[in-house]
């Protein structure tokens, strides 16, 4: 009896084996050793170009706003609005245009201090900012912008960044696109020559994320006499491409 329920367990593990075998593609079966064979890895010559175009920038956008607290909502919003409309104003005299002025931020947040005495927070007033992103094209204005809208807003005025672009970096991008193809390609020759490979076509091609221009906070000065100067100089346009070439051999 016991011969027999272990010849029964014997030719059931055979069967098993067996039936792996038609189904699964890949393994193969050495005497009675069972072999699976799994290659995961990523086949050809993998590399990173980077591409990078110096340009001078011909568009300044400034992001500016006012800033009014009051006690009570009321008040603040009114002094904000008639401090904006004076800043509005100073931007389309200097030839900004309506439609290169666009509000980005609102808020009306109450402003509170700590009271020893009762043991709390107590309201103290109200504060409202309203910020603008103005796009100045004629660059060589910007500094007599700046100086514009410092005295149409007064003490309200908050001026947070500058940020220098280009109104169309469509061909800048195509030469950046070129560089980095061509930096690629030499990478990967490198490789192949040190790997003892012949490399050959690209299989794949992808173009990295491409960065937005860098922005600079500006401060203003309490006084100023003379224009506020603006320095242009360069900016960089830059990305990045993964090729992955063939190998032949």
């Amino acid at each position: 009896m016991r011969k027999n329920w272990l010849l029964a367990v014997g030719l059931a593990v055979v069967l098993a084996i067996v039936g792996l075998t038609g189904c699964s593609p890949g393994t193969t079966v050495l005497g009675e050793v069972e072999s699976i064979n799994i290659n995961n890895q990523q086949e050809g010559i993998w590399v990173t170009g980077t591409g990078k175009v110096s340009i001078v920038p011909d568009i300044v956008t400034l992001r500016l706003g006012i800033e009014a607290q009051e006690a009570s909502v009321a008040e603040a919003q009114s002094k904000a609005a008639e401090a904006m409309k004076k800043v509005v104003d100073a931007l389309t005299e200097k030839g900004v245009a309506d439609k290169d002025i666009q509000t980005q931020y609102f808020s009306i947040h109450q402003v509170t201090r700590w009271d020893n005495v009762k043991q709390e927070e107590i309201v103290v007033g109200y504060r409202v900012n309203n910020i603008v992103a103005a796009k100045i094209r004629d660059i060589d204005k910007t500094g007599a912008i700046i100086d514009a809208v410092a005295e149409a807003g007064g003490d309200l005025t908050r001026i947070n960044s500058i940020a220098f672009s280009v109104d169309d970096p469509s061909d800048y991008y195509e030469e950046a696109r070129e560089k980095a193809m061509a930096d690629a390609e030499a990478k990967a020759k490198q490789l192949a020559r040190l790997g003892g490979v012949t490399m050959g076509k690209p299989t794949y091609i992808s173009e990295g994320i491409q960065a937005p221009p860098p922005i600079y906070p500006v401060r203003l000065p309490e006084a100023a006499p003379a224009v506020t100067p603006i320095s242009l100089g360069e900016m960089e346009i830059s990305l990045t491409v993964q090729v992955v070439y063939a190998i032949l051999n």
